[in-house]
């Protein structure tokens, strides 16, 4: 961490930290020069040696560094000073579109098409340059206390030209990331458009599509899983936004708008046409094919050793960070069948309209005769031109126990309900011979006409009495045969989850245990299906800010297991700063929740050396290195000190500043008659 009143550049003068991530952190400087305000993001000191993170750095700037538009944030100036790399932009006082949602729940269509018009519309700034940034996600939009929408990090962004994409490996946050991304293929400015419309979901929802254990399992979603329409959890969402986030987020690029114009007319027009029926699904414009592709095994473990780039925490201002396998037809087919019910034509011309208003006129006569026929098939009307109904009605099956074979069929007759005797009588002592004793499907039932009752008809002989077993927590064969040793039958209920009583062993029997029953009789088995899933998770508690005392008993409380780490994070030491799970998540008791405390600031302070005023210059610089500082010259002029001497530094000798500042050091030209003593040795900052 740099501390407060640092120069950069000799121009940049840090103020304070405001944000941090995983490659750089973020500060408020201000311009000496231009008497300005901006942002400052300095590589961190865990990767200035490394040659790929500082290129990567770079990069950012150089591709943001040509964008000046109000919906971007500009990047002003990059340099190197003491070993820090740093990045000078545009200060934008706001919170992260990330936030935003997280504080309101979910947006309105309103403003979820309005912030969506002027993240397209900075976007399309950087594909006008022929940047494609790749990592666009809610953390990485800023609206600014005025409403501006601006789209900032570029960290990951790289040029191309117009006729040329680019293919890499790097990706984004995984949650937002492009099939074609995700798979290391083919990325152009129409992965962006699928980034868009998944923070568009995300707005209108609240949540992101796909969610999961691990970044991996996320990114073959985003291969393999249809996102679902908003509709379906937003029921009053605005058509034309539906079918614009659906258009957006298709898997094929070639489904997706073609650029960020096409895009930002639909938006446009869907905020004056919000039911408009405008949007055209399924219109590819480029060159892919439809075709259903494997995915090898080579390429599956290079999306599972992929590296996904959250480098950024989400809470920060700035956040830093050819072929496809898809059916195309198929999984456009479904979706499109599966909305039938709200979604309409798309692809009709406006100047056919008129002819399908009177097709759907002539369908509507045609219906209402169809419902009329089927009305009159069901009463009986057409019996005679041989012609019935198919439609399958449900009856209630009567009770038909103690009547004879006889009545029985008339009584199941009037229900549309055909008899089949079992094919042997049972004795009983309740039915006299000739009596039905029991029946299947039993009393109270609901079954299709003209399905079929069998019965069992008693012997009249006296049945002899057993006892029922005790069965519970027996395995479900041993019950059986042990039900059946007693000349007694076996049905089976529905499984339910049970606590106590381990998966597949018996819960409970009906009759009970004990009871005394005819034999012959059914005995209705439950079985166990163990314990409830869910009744044995709990919610990770937010452990952030607690002590490593206060996080262990939290834990141990839920009946979750601690493992905690400890590392120079800054703040305050012994107090938890990260965790792995996040609070909320439900997971099973004895889980290992991971999380880090801090062991608080790294930073190792030093005094500058007192003597080093009237040294000669070569040893004043030796001895300032050797303390841990860097000597930088800052001029010479006339002092009472001999020449080529140290006559002042800045800051003063004998203060304890931080190992690694910048020490300036003044020289002596010697005294001259007629010549003023500058004040303190002279600062020419």
């Amino acid at each position: 961490m740099i501390k407060e009143g640092v120069c950069l550049g000799k121009r940049y003068e840090i103020l304070g930290r405001i944000g941090s991530g995983g490659m750089a952190d973020v500060y408020k400087g201000k311009d000496r020069k231009l008497n300005r305000y901006v942002a400052i993001k300095v590589l961190k000191s865990d990767y200035r040696s490394d040659q790929v993170f500082i290129k990567k750095f770079l990069s950012e700037a150089q591709a943001a560094a040509g964008l000046m538009h109000p919906n971007v944030v500009n990047v002003y100036d990059v340099g190197q000073d003491r070993d820090l790399y740093y990045m000078v932009m545009e200060l934008v006082e706001g919170i992260t579109l990330k936030d935003y949602i997280k504080k309101k729940g979910r947006l309105s269509a309103k403003e979820t098409i309005s912030i969506s018009i002027q993240m397209v519309t900075g976007l399309q700034a950087a594909h006008n340059h022929h940047i494609i940034h790749r990592d666009i996600k809610p953390q990485n939009i800023i609206i600014s206390k005025d409403g501006k929408v601006k789209v900032t990090d570029f960290g990951i962004a790289r040029a191309t030209t117009s006729t040329q994409t680019i293919s890499t490996s790097v990706m984004g946050s995984v949650h937002y990331t492009s099939p074609e991304q995700a798979r290391g293929g083919v990325v152009d400015q129409k992965s962006d458009l699928y980034s868009i419309g998944i923070t568009m979901y995300e707005m209108i929802t609240g949540h992101v599509p796909f969610d999961g254990d691990s970044t991996v399992s996320v990114a073959l979603k985003h291969l393999q899983e249809e996102i679902t329409s908003p509709a379906e959890e937003v029921p009053n969402i605005p058509y034309s936004l539906e079918c614009i986030i659906m258009k957006c987020t298709q898997k094929n690029p070639g489904r997706r708008y073609p650029d960020c114009a096409s895009l930002l007319m639909d938006l446009k027009r869907s905020l004056v046409e919000p039911d408009g029926d405008f949007v055209v699904l399924g219109a590819g414009t480029g060159a892919e094919t439809d075709r259903t592709m494997v995915m090898s095994t080579e390429e599956l473990e290079r999306i599972q050793g992929s590296r996904y780039d959250d480098e950024y925490d989400d809470d920060d201002e700035y956040d830093d960070d050819d072929d496809y396998d898809y059916d195309d037809d198929n999984d456009y087919d479904n979706r499109r069948r599966s909305q039938k019910d709200r979604r309409k034509k798309n692809d009709v011309n406006p100047d056919t309209k008129r002819i399908m208003k009177i097709l759907m006129i002539v369908s509507g006569v045609v219906i209402a005769l169809l419902i009329l026929f089927l009305v009159g098939n069901a009463a009986g009307f057409f019996k005679g031109a041989g012609l019935s109904s198919k439609t399958e009605k449900m009856v209630t099956v009567p009770d038909v126990r103690g009547m004879t074979f006889e009545d029985a069929q008339a009584e199941l007759k009037k229900k549309d309900l055909g008899i089949k005797k079992a094919d042997k009588e049972e004795a009983s002592n309740e039915y006299e011979k000739g009596e039905i004793k029991s029946q299947n499907p039993g009393k109270g039932k609901k079954v299709k006409k003209n399905s079929t009752v069998t019965v069992v008809i008693s012997s009249g002989e006296a049945a002899k009495k057993v006892t029922v077993p005790n069965v519970v927590n027996r395995s479900e064969a041993e019950a059986e045969r042990m039900l059946q040793d007693a000349g007694l039958k076996v049905t089976k209920g529905e499984a339910v989850y049970d606590d106590t009583i381990e998966m597949g062993n018996v819960v409970s029997s009906t009759p009970g245990s004990g009871e005394q029953v005819d034999e012959g009789t059914s005995v209705q088995l439950i079985i166990s299906k163990g314990k409830d899933p869910e009744k044995d998770k709990v919610e990770v508690p937010s452990l952030l800010n607690m002590t490593a005392d206060q996080a262990a008993a939290a834990l141990e409380e839920l009946g979750l297991k601690g493992s905690p780490k400890e590392e120079y994070a800054g703040g305050t030491a012994g107090t938890v700063v990260t965790q792995e799970t996040e609070a909320g998540t439900k997971v099973k008791k004895g889980t290992t929740i991971k999380y880090t405390v801090t062991l608080g600031s790294k930073t190792e302070w030093s005094t500058i050396p007192s003597d080093v005023i009237g040294m000669e210059k070569n040893t004043a610089v030796k001895v300032l290195t050797e303390a841990g500082f860097v000597p930088v010259y800052g001029g010479e002029d006339y002092s009472d000190t001999p020449v080529g001497t140290i006559y002042s530094v800045t800051p003063s000798a004998g203060t304890k500043v931080e190992k690694g500042t910048q020490v300036y050091y003044f020289v002596s030209k010697g005294s001259s008659s007629g010549q003023t003593d500058p004040e303190n040795g002279g600062d020419n900052e």
